[in-house]
């Protein structure tokens, strides 16, 4: 296991932060995608290129979105929720993850 995570550069893990695992992240997972957090100045060649070498897969397309943070109020005081980057990654016909386990 040791020679794997050689091979595997280290700024991939600094890309993809975790798996999105919600209701309506699985319901895209039955068109082979799958959503993940991904740090905001991650670009879209970046993304693809830490997802093939972390899971070994092939990744087809990869469309990203900044979902901008709430303003709430928690004890009477108001706050605002940090903005966050998804991915949502198409993976080629045949190839899956399994986002459960870890890496």
């Amino acid at each position: 296991m040791a020679k794997q995570s050689e091979t595997i550069d280290l700024k991939h893990y600094d890309v993809v932060v975790k798996p999105i695992i919600t209701e309506k992240s699985t319901l895209v997972g039955e068109h082979n995608q799958l959503v993940f957090e991904v740090a905001k100045t991650a670009s879209k060649p970046e993304i693809k290129a830490a997802i093939e070498a972390l899971f070994s897969v092939k990744v087809t397309a990869v469309n990203t979105l900044i979902q901008k943070g709430k303003s709430k109020t928690w004890r009477g005081k108001p706050y605002r929720r940090n903005d966050v980057k998804k991915a949502i990654v198409t993976l080629a016909d045949g190839q899956s993850i399994d986002v459960t386990t870890g890496i």
